[in-house]
């Protein structure tokens, strides 16, 4: 049987995501040989660039490369955080398997505990997301937030070296990753809490393995691993990220999440040039572009 190649950045998360679907993929189908090829993105080359300027995310610095060694045939699949992905899609490509979603929440990560409410005033905040820079802001304008990038073991141990920086903002879901992975974080000095008035980025939490347009057998093999409930949650949130006209950079938290009942509910906060604006709505699984539809629409015309 010819290897499965899977692509993927070479990121201790990247990393760590990429041997879980090849597991997951030598489980599903029993002999199959799975092969990872680093390929080292714009986003991973250029730590200069700001990735809350307006387009930044959109032109894919962390996915392009990966996408064009999946056009060329050089690899067979590539693994990617879902937020990373714009939400259309480069032609002949599309998304093989969405893995089943790991928590979806961000954490503070701090010097000292209480959480955000205990964070000394004009306490210096560190992130890379324009999303979290305004909820954090929202929540207390004295913060001086400022930005961070680098791959997690590296925030981390930013934290650490730097006094003068009180806190870190980091997705559970890569910190739990890592954990289980086996590799060291240096976690233990700080508190860890979640930010729960902070919505996430629409995805966030979730894997996605991306392949050439079927008929291709990659994809077939990849459908396996696909997580129906979790496919449902995150094309939800993206749809009202592409209904309102933004990429990756809009400051926007969605989070879809099914109910006990069987319904499909939606939270969202866009802040737009004039606030925050939220919305809420829920329908039957089977009616989530209209919903996607009415709350982007409900941003939109919030004031």
């Amino acid at each position: 049987m010819k290897p499965l190649v899977l692509g993927t950045r070479g990121s201790d998360l990247a990393l760590a995501q990429t041997r879980h679907v090849a597991a997951r993929l030598r489980d599903a189908h029993p002999g199959l040989t799975v092969e990872e090829r680093i390929i080292r993105t714009t986003g991973d080359a250029r730590l200069d660039i700001d990735l809350s300027a307006p387009g930044s995310l959109d032109k894919g610095l962390f996915t392009k490369e990966l996408e064009l060694a999946l056009l060329r045939g050089e690899i067979d699949a590539a693994v990617h955080s879902l937020k990373d992905l714009p939400t259309v899609q480069p032609a002949g490509l599309t998304i093989g398997a969405v893995l089943p979603r790991e928590n979806p929440a961000d954490m503070l990560i701090a010097r000292s505990p209480g959480g955000i409410a205990a964070l000394a005033p004009g306490a210096r905040v560190a992130t890379s997301s324009l999303r979290r820079k305004r909820f954090l802001l929202w929540q207390r304008p004295d913060l001086d937030v400022v930005v961070l990038r680098g791959n997690v073991p590296t925030r981390i141990r930013k934290l650490a070296e730097d006094p003068a920086l009180s806190a870190i903002v980091l997705a559970a879901a890569g910190l739990h990753r890592l954990e289980r992975a086996g590799v060291p974080l240096g976690l233990a000095p700080f508190s860890v809490q979640p930010l729960d008035f902070m919505l996430p980025a629409p995805g966030q939490g979730a894997v996605a393995v991306q392949c050439r347009e079927r008929p291709d057998a990659a994809c077939e093999t990849l459908s396996a691993l696909h997580d129906a409930p979790t496919a449902l949650c995150v094309d939800t949130e993206r749809a009202v990220l592409a209904g309102l006209g933004g990429g990756c950079h809009l400051p926007l938290g969605a989070l879809a999440t099914v109910t006990p009942a069987g319904a499909l509910h939606l939270r969202a906060a866009w802040f737009a040039d004039d606030g925050i604006r939220t919305a809420a709505d829920q329908d039957l699984p089977a009616n989530a572009p209209a919903l996607a539809k009415r709350v982007s629409r409900h941003l939109q015309a919030a004031r």
